[in-house]
């Protein structure tokens, strides 16, 4: 780790971290609080992802969609309009609307393999973005002068790393430049996501093999055809399997880094509580 002790973070000039964990445990809050207090960078790896890396393919589907409009396909083929994808920090539906479910068409689904080819472009894009860290840190303090960092992960970074592989060459490269602080809920707040999650379900990236063993499972035990699967029944099914999918897989990374409580992020309110929960969590050697 870059910062071994209380006092190598609290000495450190330029205090660099990445948060990964589920989703809604804390870590935009963390980066949007940070990033308040005026002196650190907030890297999202989402925004990346959306506008560097799977911009024009996002903006491609919105407008292959444009031209089964005969008004709007005029409109575009004449160049009188433009349609774009209005990603921001706080916005990031695009991505999920991009990638997408799979089964029946007209409610909203899209053809398996389709869906397994957006979910690739995903992965390979994430990956690029996460590599892309080490250039924001630099970017951040030469071009703006911010000291601080932070990266903002998505969900599925445990996805494509394997954390009981010393030489796993995406952990190696993040742990050069970053501290790596997993947030971690408990049984109580995994049963909350699930609630969430059914009341509001949204696209998710997978782990290929754990996709098509879903797939597979969820057609056998439903005694049901590709093309008259209901995209959101999938995608619910699928994700209770999915977070005790990850947890091995973010319980692997831990020796990465140190681990952060939700409970206890829950409790930061500025800057001084986040540097004092992290020098605690390194003298703890959690």
């Amino acid at each position: 780790m870059i910062y071994e002790t209380a006092q190598d973070w609290r000495d450190a000039p330029h205090k660099r971290v990445l948060f990964y964990g589920m989703s809604g445990l804390g870590k935009t809050y963390l980066s949007n609080m940070l990033r308040g207090s005026g002196n650190w960078f907030h890297y999202s790896i989402d925004y990346r992802i959306g506008t560097r890396y799977m911009g024009e393919l996002i903006t491609d589907n919105a407008k292959a969609h444009a031209m089964q409009v005969p008004f709007l396909r005029e409109l575009l083929l004449s160049d009188s309009i433009y349609i774009g994808s209005n990603i921001t920090f706080d916005n990031l539906a695009p991505v999920s609307t991009y990638l997408g479910k799979p089964g029946n068409e007209a409610q909203g689904g899209l053809p398996f393999e389709e869906y397994r080819h957006r979910q690739g472009q995903f992965r390979l894009a994430e990956i690029a973005a996460l590599y892309d860290t080490n250039h924001f840190i630099e970017r951040a303090q030469l071009l703006y002068g911010y000291p601080h960092f932070i990266c903002d992960t998505g969900g599925s970074i445990c996805e494509w790393v394997d954390g009981n592989d010393p030489d796993d060459p995406l952990l190696n490269e993040l742990t050069q430049h970053c501290l790596l602080v997993r947030l971690n809920g408990n049984a109580a707040h995994t049963q909350e996501l699930i609630r969430r999650f059914d009341r509001a379900p949204k696209p998710m990236a997978y782990q290929p093999e754990f996709l098509d063993a879903a797939w597979a499972e969820f057609l056998n035990e439903n005694n049901i055809l590709p093309d008259d699967v209901d995209p959101n029944a999938f995608i619910r099914w699928t994700y209770a399997r999915a977070l005790a999918h990850r947890a091995p897989r973010y319980e692997a990374m831990a020796p990465w880094g140190i681990t952060l409580e939700a409970a206890d992020v829950a409790q930061i309110r500025d800057a001084s509580d986040f540097d004092t929960l992290i020098m605690r969590a390194l003298d703890s050697g959690s």
